[in-house]
């Protein structure tokens, strides 16, 4: 009798990189759910709305960083149990993580996590409510 096995799981491509599950070792991270994360935010488009709804004030031309890319961040770290800021300085350099966020390369540090984090008001808290009850639908 014939057995097969499938050696690679592929979940496609993001950018440059691509996404498959491979039990032959290189790259390794713990923190391999957060693809499954993204596949599901992609679908309803939750951290997208988010961002939209609560706007980006800064100077485009001086961000590395788009603010749904920093959204995904911190939804996907506290998802993953990371709930200190200070723990995006190891995690922006996690290849799971960079790709949930649509990245190939190192994603935001704490301190600009932080300032996302902390640029909250109550007119971000009523526009979120909004997000969220549009979800509920």
């Amino acid at each position: 009798m014939t057995e097969c096995y499938q050696s690679v799981l592929e979940f496609g491509r993001v950018q440059r990189r691509t996404v498959e599950a491979e039990f032959s070792g290189g790259e390794i991270t713990s923190d391999g759910g957060v693809l499954l994360l993204r596949q599901a935010d992609r679908r309803i488009g939750l951290i997208d709305s988010m961002a939209r709804a609560l706007g980006d004030p800064r100077r485009q031309a001086s961000c590395d960083h788009r603010l749904t890319t920093l959204l995904h961040q911190r939804v996907f770290g506290l998802a993953l149990g990371y709930e200190d800021v200070n723990d995006h300085d190891q995690l922006r350099h996690d290849s799971a993580l960079q790709t949930a966020c649509n990245r190939v390369s190192t994603l935001g540090s704490s301190s600009t996590v932080g300032r996302v984090e902390r640029r909250g008001d109550r007119a971000a808290a009523v526009a979120l409510h909004g997000v969220w009850g549009a979800v509920e639908r």
